[in-house]
């Protein structure tokens, strides 16, 4: 027998988790605090009749790119301490890991991981479908980069489209344009960050969405027919504030013969006639070369006289197919003029017209060149105190209230349009609804434009529109239901030499 005694068997080293490091309880501590916040944030969001767009940005992309990245960490670090574990000590460590589910333990913590992972997984399905609905919002679009789009947020909620989201004009339906909208937006991001964008922002001419697969989602170009009455308002410069009222008939006609003979406005859709033309400028307000084609495949080229297009440019610019956004190129987006923004407040009485020289002293104090908004309002209340202590000191000490009223609205109505930050006002984004302020219809329509053959694109204001009625202070200055040539209210000779917005700035002005 032998007489060694056996030695005593030593005690085995504790089994310490992989998941005592650094890096995983780190990550296991970004992870928790992540989905806090998360849950706190949906609370939130839930409970706010108008929630924040910050809070959107932070639920749905801060906060859960942080949890992503801390259940990320865990795993990662517990491939380093393995990877440690085994270079100190080769051959404690097995290779890869056993699962044995007959094992109570080992079955629990599977069956715990695996509906760890399905709750994870349907959450992150949630999640990452409320993170597309926020990024396709107007307040994720408008309110994000407050400063940056302060001018285009603004005028969109005054809008007649302000419960048209943003993406349905911008974007529009299908994979490709969302794509396409989310490619540019990362740009917008870094751009916003590092100060690179532009100052104004200009109008998407250049890459903007055909509108046949955008405006014509809900607009039917196809059932525009017949005509329809607008009533113009106007509030003269003199001491009165003389009012003017024009009342006509806009010829919106047809584009298709099913609602009469092609005519009118929308003779100009790409239904029966198709109209392409070339602009020489990057907002489309210098058109010298237009092309129409009409249903029996006839075309007539237009050449703007004395331009100098040669046919080496013709051949080589881009020619653009005319759309809706070519005369609407401002459904929602609306940057008032002064005369029109004084003109309507006149008429909904929000600016007293009793008050002497009211319109033109509005005007004016809006169209000054000012620094800020902060300076602009100061320099309204200055200018229109200081003209009524001056010139009507009478009505300064009886109509307090009435000018102090007036004063109010002119702020809001600079508040509204100028952005002086962003460089923006009525004069960056011009309307082309009209010739009024801007060339508008008269691009084409200015009597210059003359085929090969002599046909001219007409300036006849009875294409577009027919005056029943021009009215001064109440008064008919003229009326007929047929249609009467317009009267300008001030003789200044012959119409057809001229166009509206060569005088009508939308500042001081007739």
């Amino acid at each position: 027998m032998s007489t060694d005694r056996p030695q005593p068997r030593r005690p085995e080293e504790p089994k310490i988790s992989l998941l005592r490091n650094p890096v995983s309880l780190i990550g296991a501590a970004i992870a928790a605090t992540s989905l806090a916040t998360i849950a706190f944030l949906f609370f939130v969001n839930f409970i706010s009749v108008r929630p924040s767009p910050y809070i959107g940005v932070l639920g749905f992309m801060v906060a859960p790119a942080f949890l992503i990245l801390g259940l990320l960490l865990i795993p990662l670090g517990m491939l380093l301490e393995r990877w440690r574990r085994r270079k100190q000590k080769p051959g404690v460590i097995p290779r890869f890991p056993k699962l044995d589910l007959n094992i109570p333990a080992q079955r629990n913590t599977f069956a715990f991981f695996v509906s760890f992972a399905f709750v994870f997984v349907l959450m992150s399905a949630v999640g990452s479908y409320r993170a597309y609905e926020f990024t396709d919002s107007v307040q994720f679009c408008g309110q994000l980069c407050h400063t940056i789009m302060q001018p285009e947020y603004t005028t969109y909620l005054q809008s007649p489209r302000a419960r048209v989201e943003c993406v349905q004009c911008h974007v529009g339906p299908g994979a490709g344009w969302y794509v396409r909208s989310k490619l540019s937006g990362s740009y917008q991001v870094y751009a916003a960050i590092f100060h690179k964008y532009p100052q104004p922002i200009p109008t998407p001419v250049a890459n903007l969405r055909p509108a046949q697969q955008t405006c014509e989602q809900c607009h039917w170009p196809r059932k525009f027919y017949g005509a329809q009455l607008k009533v113009f308002y106007h509030y003269g410069e003199d001491e009165r504030n003389t009012p003017r009222q024009i009342r006509m008939l806009i010829n919106i006609g047809g584009a298709q013969p099913n609602t009469g003979v092609p005519s009118g406005i929308h003779w100009h859709m790409n239904i029966e006639n198709r109209i392409t033309y070339i602009a020489t400028d990057a907002q489309h307000q210098v058109i010298p070369w237009v092309q129409a084609t009409n249903r029996q495949g006839r075309t007539t080229v237009y050449l703007a006289k004395d331009f100098g297009l040669t046919p080496k440019q013709i051949e080589t610019a881009v020619k653009h197919l005319m759309d809706c956004i070519d005369c609407h190129d401002r459904p929602s987006h609306i940057f008032t003029p002064p005369d029109r923004s004084v003109d309507d407040s006149l008429l909904a009485g929000r600016i007293d017209s009793s008050l002497p020289f009211i319109k033109q002293q509005g005007v004016s104090a809006l169209a000054k060149s000012y620094n800020s908004t902060n300076e602009a309002l100061r320099g309204i209340a200055t200018d229109i105190q200081q003209f009524y202590g001056t010139k009507y000191p009478e009505v300064r000490a009886s109509r307090g209230n009435s000018i102090q009223a007036s004063i109010v609205d002119l702020q809001h109505i600079y508040q509204s349009t100028f952005f002086p930050y962003m460089k923006v006002d009525w004069r960056t984004h011009p309307n082309n609804i009209g010739h009024f302020y801007t060339p508008g219809c008269f691009r084409c329509h200015d009597g210059q434009h003359v085929s090969s053959d002599g046909k001219v694109i007409p300036k006849d204001c009875n294409t577009c529109h027919t005056v029943q009625a021009q009215l001064e202070s109440g008064a008919p200055l003229i009326r007929h239901e047929e249609g009467v040539p317009f009267k300008h209210p001030v003789d200044i000779g012959d119409l057809t030499q001229a166009t509206c917005s060569d005088c009508h700035t939308g500042g001081v002005g007739p």
